[in-house]
C-alpha cells in the first residue's frame, strides 16, 4: 500500500499519509458537493497553510474533509466533563421506573457520552439475590440520545450499550485482567462491580458508554454543538425490574431472587459525562474548522423485538433502507429460555435473490464472537460483525437477518440490536426498523 510524506494543507507540518485516501488541496481549488444536504454540510474552499479554510462558496470533497479531520485530532483540545449535577435517588426501592432527562452542554465537537451509576443492594428479607447473565447491563430498561435537530440517534437497552462498548473495543467493557506481573496490577478499583450473590447490603457501579461518532479517530457522527438555537439531551430510564422474583424470566433483570422478595435499592447515583473536542482549529474567518462530511453522518445505535418464530421455519427481521449497518447483535429469549445453540438450526444474513452472505451454525457463529473478543456472549447471544465490509442496504437491496429455530417456546421473541451509519438528509425519509 503506497504511502509518502506530504504538507498538511490545515497546519503545515509533514504528515505520512496513504495515496489513496489522502490528496492535499492545492490553494485554491474548489470541490463539487455532490448529493449532500447543503443545510448540512458548508462548502468551503482550502488556502494555503496558515491561512486555513475558508467559507467562501467552492464544493467539499472526501479529501477535503480528512484534512479537516486530521486538523482537529491534532489541533483540538480532548475535554471529558461531567453534565450537571448527579441524580440521587436515595431512598429504598424509589429509582426503579424512574426517567433522568439530561441536557446536554452545547460546546465543541461531541463523540460520546460515559454514564456511570452506582447505589446499594440489600435483601428485603431473608431472600438470596443472585446476578443474571447481563447482570449490571440490564440496569437500564432503555437510553435514548436526541440530537440538535431533534432526531434520535440512540434508542436502545442498556444491555445492548454494554455489550456494544464490548464488541467496539474486542475486550469486555470496563474489565480488568489476571497477570503475572509482579506489580500488583489487576481489579484494584470497584470500577464495574456487581456482587454475584446478595444476602445483605452490598454496594455496586456500573459505567455505560453512548457513542456518537463512530471512534475517537473516525469523526463519523460527531455532534457539533457549540451553538445557542437549539438543545440536545439524554434520557435514561431505570429497569422497573432491578430484581425478580424465583421463576420469572430473568433476561432483562439485573439479579433474581431465590424466592418472592426482591430486594431494597438504595443510595442511586447517576452521573452523566460529555467526552468532546475544544478549542477547534479556525479558519480566516473565525469559523470552526470541522470535517463537514463526516458531520452528515448519523451514527445510530437503536435495537426492536420482532415476535412471531416457528419450529424449523426461517424467521426473516427486515434491514431498513439508506443505512450501513456495522453490526447486528441478536439475543433469542426462547420463552425466558437462553440456549447455548441446542435451540437453533441455523442464522445468516441474506440478501436479494435469497442469497446468503453468511449462513452459520450456532457454534460457527460463536466461534466468529470468540475470535473477536476472545469470549463467549452470555447464553442465547449471537453477534454478526459487519465492520470490515459494512451491509450497505442500498447496494444488497432487499436485506434481512434469519434466524431457523429447531425449538420455540411460548413467549419467544428476539432482541434486535442495531449498529448503523446514515447520512441523516436520507435516514430521514428512510424505512424504520422492523419490528415484528
Amino acid at each position: 500500500m503506497a504511502y509518502k510524506m506530504i504538507r498538511d494543507p490545515m497546519t503545515g507540518a509533514k504528515v505520512l499519509r496513504r495515496v489513496e485516501r489522502f490528496a492535499p488541496a492545492s490553494a485554491g481549488d474548489s470541490f463539487t458537493l455532490g448529493n449532500y444536504d447543503p443545510t448540512i454540510v458548508r462548502p468551503f474552499t482550502f488556502h494555503k497553510a496558515g491561512e486555513g479554510v475558508a467559507a467562501q462558496g467552492g464544493g467539499y470533497s472526501p479529501a477535503m474533509n480528512d484534512a479537516a479531520q486530521n486538523a482537529v485530532l491534532q489541533l483540538g483540545q480532548p475535554m471529558i466533563q461531567q453534565v450537571g449535577g448527579s441524580a440521587n435517588f436515595n431512598a429504598n426501592n424509589t429509582a426503579q421506573g424512574q426517567q433522568i432527562n439530561v441536557v446536554l452542554n452545547n460546546v465543541g465537537l461531541n463523540t460520546k457520552l460515559t454514564i456511570e451509576v452506582a447505589g446499594t443492594l440489600t435483601q428485603a428479607g431473608a431472600e438470596t439475590l443472585r446476578k443474571t447473565q447481563f447482570g449490571l447491563g440490564n440496569f437500564f430498561s432503555n437510553i435514548q440520545l436526541t440530537d440538535l435537530s431533534n432526531y434520535q440517534r440512540v434508542n436502545t437497552t442498556g444491555m445492548h450499550l454494554s455489550v456494544l462498548a464490548t464488541l467496539r473495543r474486542q475486550w469486555a467493557f470496563g474489565a480488568a485482567f489476571q497477570n503475572d506481573s509482579p506489580v500488583n496490577l489487576g481489579s484494584n478499583f470497584p470500577v464495574c462491580n456487581q456482587p454475584a450473590v446478595v444476602t445483605a447490603g452490598q454496594n455496586f457501579r456500573m459505567f455505560f458508554e453512548v457513542p456518537i461518532a463512530y471512534s475517537d479517530f473516525d469523526l463519523r457522527g460527531a455532534i457539533y454543538a457549540a451553538v445557542t438555537n437549539a438543545t440536545w439531551r439524554l434520557q435514561m430510564t431505570v429497569n422497573p425490574n432491578i430484581v425478580v422474583a424465583a421463576g420469572a424470566d430473568a433476561t432483562n433483570a439485573c439479579w433474581q431472587s431465590d424466592g418472592a422478595g426482591v430486594g431494597l435499592l438504595s443510595n442511586v447515583n447517576v452521573q452523566v459525562y460529555q467526552h468532546y473536542i475544544d478549542q477547534l482549529p479556525r479558519d480566516k474567518n473565525n469559523m470552526p474548522v470541522v470535517p463537514l462530511l463526516s458531520l452528515a453522518y448519523n451514527y445510530l445505535i437503536q435495537n426492536t423485538s420482532p415476535t412471531g418464530l416457528a419450529v424449523g421455519q426461517d424467521f426473516p427481521v427486515q434491514y431498513a433502507n439508506f443505512r450501513q449497518f456495522l453490526s447486528t447483535i441478536i439475543l433469542f429469549n426462547n420463552g425466558g429460555v437462553l440456549g447455548r445453540g441446542n435451540d437453533v438450526n441455523y442464522l445468516g444474513i441474506q440478501v436479494a435473490n435469497l442469497t446468503f452472505l453468511e449462513k452459520l451454525d450456532p457454534y460457527m457463529a460463536s466461534l466468529k464472537t470468540r475470535n473477536i473478543i476472545g469470549d463467549d456472549w452470555p447464553p442465547g447471544m449471537y453477534c454478526f460483525d459487519h465492520r470490515r465490509k459494512p451491509l450497505d442496504t442500498n447496494q444488497y437491496g432487499n436485506t434481512q437477518f434469519v434466524l431457523n429455530a429447531s425449538t420455540v417456546n411460548a413467549g419467544a421473541y428476539l432482541s434486535m440490536m442495531y449498529e448503523m451509519l446514515a447520512v441523516q438528509s436520507q435516514a430521514i425519509n428512510a424505512g424504520s426498523l422492523a419490528s415484528q
